[in-house]
């Protein structure tokens, strides 16, 4: 006869049913199967997509994101002679690999980019697709295939603004916890692609946007700051932004007296929801959260969990993480696996290393160990992407008992979340997450499992 399980071993149980979970989450949002769904016309939006593919002379294809080595390679497999140049810029991490394995008939340039924070390269592969777009004719048919981490992948500075400048405005901006929304409102404001800008490059073509949203609602203008999409936004709204989140007296002179002189009308706006260049645009969602969450859902019922939707991930991350794990306590049923997704934020206040997914996990340890002792809970907050911030986890799980690890490796919970160090906490208290790059992003998800 085999010895009962110990509390030990039901929580290695359940981190391991965390991590089948959060693998179908990230498997259902595969970007090659999505774009084969839209290539065939099969997913909702596609409908006209084989006949614009069908009635372009050529085409040319741009991928740009976190997704797009799968992108691109299943739109090279699938256009064949008919594709006439791509560009596939891709996260530097990823680069020597993606090289490799992406290529079918050598018409794909792989270019390596800075992700979180752009830089040289990220302004390099902007300027090599526009150059190569400007090869493209009215009966031809441009791909834009977009996938998140292309705000910083992908960047080209309106004129007159220094790359460094616009680098120093993204970071304070991230420090200060502004969500993606707010971000890419200041990001399209300082570019001169983003905001549907790029269309301008494409010579007439037709233009296909293929988005995997990494953007909670899936606001077209916000996914990748808008390259394909009208924008809703101002400079008014930027300038807005940078003033609540205290960065506009701290910005660069150059920075400010752009946007102030843009106010005043001085310089070209971005691409407005009546303009009519979105005549030859068509844009299509091919995944998000929502489809993330629904392949949660069904690996949990296979697990023989009972599947239970908790809100949007909204807000500041010490918030969330306390809001999820007094939830979590107050379920009375038995195998109930909760499942979110969205992105939170964290306002930097600490000198520490860590990712919003692993700040939302601290903060739910912390709670569940002050209202939740001794009960069967377990969680996981993670990066659809397999990189939670400048970090290399995923992400991290929680449990009543994490601050008591923690305590027994020598570091303290509160304190680590005060300082923004959650990765160096979950790292000594063991319960980091790491998966490595998974070639998709569609947000955060948040799988917690109780009374298992």
């Amino acid at each position: 006869m085999s010895a009962p399980a110990t509390d030990s071993d039901s929580g290695r149980a359940a981190r391991a049913d965390l991590e089948t979970i959060y693998r179908a989450a990230v498997a259902a949002v595969d970007p090659a199967r999505l774009v084969g769904l839209a290539m065939d016309g099969a997913c909702h939006g596609a409908e006209q997509v084989p006949d614009l593919i069908a009635g372009a002379s050529r085409v040319f294809m741009l991928a740009v994101g976190k997704a797009a080595a799968a992108m691109a390679r299943e739109i090279e497999r699938r256009i064949g002679d008919k594709l006439a140049d791509a560009i596939a810029v891709v996260p530097r991490v990823s680069a020597a690999t993606t090289e490799r394995a992406l290529i079918l008939k050598k018409k794909v340039r792989v270019l390596a980019s800075g992700h979180p924070v752009p830089d040289e390269s990220s302004e390099a592969a902007a300027l090599a697709a526009c150059e190569m777009l400007h090869g493209a004719a009215a009966d031809d048919l441009v791909i834009v295939a977009l996938s998140g981490g292309a705000s910083a992948m992908f960047t080209r500075p309106a004129q007159g603004i220094a790359l460094a400048d616009k680098i120093a405005v993204n970071q304070a901006l991230l420090k200060a916890g502004a969500s993606i929304r707010e971000l890419n409102v200041v990001r399209k404001h300082l570019s001169a692609v983003k905001g549907g800008r790029v269309l301008r490059h494409c010579g007439g073509a037709r233009v296909l946007g293929l988005i995997l949203s990494d953007v909670p609602g899936n606001d077209l203008a916000t996914i990748g700051s808008g390259l394909t999409a009208g924008d809703w936004s101002s400079f008014g709204d930027a300038v807005a932004v940078m003033k609540r989140r205290n960065v506009w007296g701290r910005a660069p002179e150059p920075i400010r007296g752009y946007l102030e002189r843009a106010e005043a009308g001085e310089t070209d706006a971005t691409v407005k929801s009546n303009d009519p260049i979105l005549e030859r645009v068509t844009n299509v969602i091919i995944g998000d959260g929502e489809v993330a969450l629904e392949g949660a859902e069904r690996a949990a019922a296979a697990l023989r969990y009972h599947p239970d939707r908790w809100n949007e991930l909204r807000g500041e991350a010490d918030d969330v993480g306390r809001a999820i794990a007094k939830y979590l306590c107050e379920v009375k049923h038995e195998r109930v696996c909760v499942v979110a997704s969205g992105e939170p934020v964290v306002t930097v206040r600490g000198g520490g290393r860590g990712g919003r997914a692993q700040q939302c996990a601290l903060a739910a340890a912390i709670e569940l160990s002050e209202i939740g002792p001794g009960r069967r809970i377990t969680a996981l907050f993670a990066g659809t992407d397999g990189i939670d911030g400048p970090t290399d986890a995923a992400g991290a799980f929680a449990s009543p008992g994490t601050v008591a690890d923690g305590d027994r490796a020598g570091v303290s919970a509160g304190t680590a979340l005060i300082r923004n160090d959650s990765y160096n906490f979950f790292k000594a208290a063991g319960g980091q997450f790491v998966t490595g790059p998974t070639g998709t992003n569609v947000s955060d998800i948040f799988v917690g499992l109780v009374n298992y």
